[in-house]
């Protein structure tokens, strides 16, 4: 792990802990009961872990190129590091209140 990583990892954990919702959710009233509200945070989900993946992969290839000698910019090498350590812990931390929240539900009595 190099210098950057544990700078974006240290960095980014108090942006993570002030996460209190998920983009999107809670700011849909009066829609119909027919999945429209689950469709659309399903789907919000699936754009979040696609553009992870995206970012992920572009910081694969920034070190890849960099330890090639085909590429000198140290500058985008840490900016491809630091958006893909920040997009892993945010899609982290939304899997981590998703997983609590369906605990809680899991333990209420019916």
């Amino acid at each position: 792990m190099n210098a950057a990583m544990v700078r974006a990892m240290t960095g980014a954990t108090n942006d993570v802990t002030k996460l209190t919702n998920v983009k999107g959710l809670g700011q849909q009233t009066g829609q119909a009961a027919d999945g429209t509200m689950f469709e659309a945070a399903l789907n919000s989900a699936i754009n979040n872990i696609t553009r992870t993946n995206s970012y992920l992969s572009d910081a694969e290839n920034q070190e890849i190129l960099f330890a090639l000698g085909e590429s000198d910019s140290t500058h985008d090498l840490t900016i491809a590091l630091e958006k893909a350590s920040t997009a892993l812990q945010y899609t982290v931390a939304i899997r981590d209140r998703v997983l609590d929240a369906y605990k809680e539900l899991m333990q209420i009595q019916i």
